[in-house]
């Protein structure tokens, strides 16, 4: 049986930038052995698998070493290839359901935007070691689940800043976010992302991320619109939208290639 494999740059709309996600297609749910080795073999951040459900698609996703609950990047490029694929399906909403319970994303102006759950997080205290494998004193820290924020005084620690990966990785947070208020009047705020334990040094674009952040940084700039950049090396740029207890999550993507997976 062959199956369809393609590589999308989301969060961008400039090949070889933003995160790139592979996103194969299969004709059924299949075995989580072999979903598991088809992400090492593609070793992205994130590989997503969709097969057809009633009403929708069934999707899952699978970092190098295992599976996640949540991921932004490889669900907005999930949705650009069925919309590449199928442009009749961008009359209306499509359908995820996943580990996180439904998840939908729509067609808006040549871009996806995500509808996803806004986490609810508390601020937390922490260690002095968490400085140093982070290379500088937080302001603030909040925690949602398996993600950790940490606010940096100003953009230009977050740009800078050069974490102890192998020290980041022995601490009890899978997920580490780190953000400050943007000085560009365009942008927001800025973060960084990094999962070692999910065997992700640095990830360079993180939609789940902003789940977190769009609610953290609604209660600091008395806002629900923000536009967002990721400064990883790759960078990449997300619209957010605050509703209720959901975060619209927008961004543009490019299909890089698309190929036969023939195993």
């Amino acid at each position: 049986m062959t199956h369809v494999l393609y590589q999308v740059d989301a969060f961008t709309d400039e090949p070889f930038k933003g995160n790139p996600a592979a996103v194969c297609l299969v004709e059924r749910q299949t075995k989580v052995a072999w979903m598991k080795a088809v992400a090492r073999e593609m070793n992205l951040s994130e590989t997503a698998f969709i097969a057809p459900a009633r009403g929708g698609w069934h999707l899952r996703w699978f970092t190098p070493k295992q599976e996640v609950d949540l991921c932004g990047h490889a669900t907005l490029a999930s949705a650009k290839v069925l919309f590449e694929r199928n442009p009749a399906l961008r009359e209306k909403p499509i359908l995820f359901k996943t580990r996180s319970g439904d998840l939908y994303a729509r067609w808006v102006d040549g871009e996806v935007e995500l509808d996803f759950p806004a986490m609810r997080y508390r601020r937390i205290s922490y260690e002095s070691n968490v400085d140093k494998a982070l290379g500088f004193t937080p302001w603030d820290a909040a925690w949602s689940g398996p993600y950790y924020l940490f606010e940096a005084e100003n953009e230009e620690i977050i740009r800078t800043a050069k974490p102890d990966i192998l020290a980041v990785k022995k601490l009890n947070m899978p997920e580490v976010i780190i953000t400050a208020r943007s000085k560009d009047p365009e942008i927001d705020f800025i973060s960084r992302f990094f999962a070692p334990q999910l065997g992700i040094h640095e990830d360079p674009v993180t939609g789940s991320a902003h789940c977190l952040l769009a609610p953290f940084w609604a209660e600091k700039l008395k806002k629900t619109t923000f536009t967002a950049y990721q400064a990883s090396q790759r960078g990449g740029t997300l619209h957010l939208q605050m509703e209720d207890e959901r975060v619209k999550i927008r961004g543009a993507a490019v299909i890089v290639f698309e190929a036969q997976l023939l195993v």
